[in-house]
This record gives structure tokens, sequence and C-alpha cells, in this order.
């Protein structure tokens, strides 16, 4: 068996911080090694106890998530950032991943799912949330001339080609079921399609069959 994968969290609010600790230490594949509510106190974490992932907010007192990020991209590269933020403004989401953040996701998302978002970190996947419409007044960006799914979405998409179940896929991407559903509902919308079968449909027409990436 794998060695626990080491996460430290950090934010500043107190209840925050138990609801996220309570979600990892369900699975027994995490092992939270620290918590920080700052970002010096972050920093000085991660020296003394070399996770593999930390969990942070962008809004702390001190060094802010964003600096962190970007300091943890200089002095510890092989450590994975992902930041749990409130904002879904579209310029601080590019600058937190430009900074480095392997993974950014939105503090309405099911704390049950956090696991899978740090998995999926660790593994060198690197996503984010959907990107917000245009501002008013701003015209729309041309339609892609393909679907516009993500690695993630492809490999779902795949897997359902093949046959897999969603619990099945699930448990190949090491993300919960609830997870699939919404990568799923994603899926249907960007294919311009109403359901699995008409998905699998439009992969196998597509090209979009291949075998699903681990």
């Amino acid at each position: 068996m794998d060695a626990p994968l080491k996460v430290l969290i950090a934010d500043d609010h107190p209840l925050i911080l138990q609801g996220i600790r309570r979600a990892l230490d369900g699975s027994p594949d995490m092992d939270v090694v620290g918590e920080a509510r700052g970002g010096e106190e972050l920093l000085a974490l991660v020296d003394r106890r070399n996770p593999d992932v930390v969990l942070l907010d962008l809004n702390m007192p001190g060094k802010d998530g964003l600096e962190c990020v970007a300091e943890l991209q200089r002095t510890h590269p092989g450590v994975k950032s992902v930041v749990l933020s409130a904002s879904e403004d579209r310029a601080t989401i590019d600058a937190a991943l430009e900074a480095g953040a392997s993974a950014y996701v939105i503090k309405s998302v099911n704390l049950a799912d956090i696991p899978a978002a740090l998995r999926q970190a660790a593994s060198g996947a690197i996503f984010h949330a959907p990107s917000a419409g245009p501002k008013p007044g701003e015209p729309s960006a041309p339609a892609p001339s393909g679907p516009d799914l993500t690695e993630r979405e492809r490999a779902i998409l795949a897997a359902v080609a093949s046959g897999m179940t969603t619990k099945a896929i699930s448990q190949e991407l090491w993300l919960s079921e609830h997870t699939v559903k919404f990568h799923l509902t994603n899926i249907y919308r960007k294919l311009g399609v109403a359901n699995r079968s008409a998905a699998v449909r439009y992969a196998f027409e597509h090209g979009l069959a291949g075998a699903p990436a681990a």
C-alpha cells in the first residue's frame, strides 16, 4: 500500500479548518501533517513537515495565498499547491494558476470532494473553476471548432465510451461519484447531447473514444 498523501492546510477561519480536517480524516490515504492560520506560519510549517500537497485560502493574514503559492513554487517546487477560495473571479483564478497553483477549488464545493481534488493535484493534473462569462458590454468569444473538453473530461468520456460505469470511473480516476456525475453534466453540455448514450455515439463519431487516462 502506498504511503498516505501528506497534506498541510491553511485558512484563517477555524471552522473551515475543522471541516476540511474532518473531510480528510475520513480518507485513509490522507494524512494531515499540519494546520496554519497565516502565510508565514504556513511557509514555516512546510519547511518542518515536508507535505506533498498544501491546501490554502487566498485571504490570510501576513503573506496572502498568492504570495505563498509563488514562494512555494520557488523554494519547494515538489510541493503541490491547491487554492480553496470563495472567489470565482476569472482574474483571481488565472493569477493563482500562473503563480504555480495546481488547482483552484471554490469553497462552495462539497467537502467530500476535496480529497479527490488533492489526489488529482498530487498526480500532476492541473485544473480550475469554470471560466466566468464575458463582462457586460464585452463581446462573447467565438465558439471553438470542436468540443472544449478538459483533459479530465476527455478521460471520463473515453471511460464512458469503453462501457465503464460511474462507480468504476470514480475508482479508476480517484474521484467521488458525485464529481464524475458533475463532469458528465459538463460533458453533455459541451457536446450538445442529452444523455450518456448520445455522448458515447458522439465520442465514437469524433474520435474521442480512446483509452481513458489513469
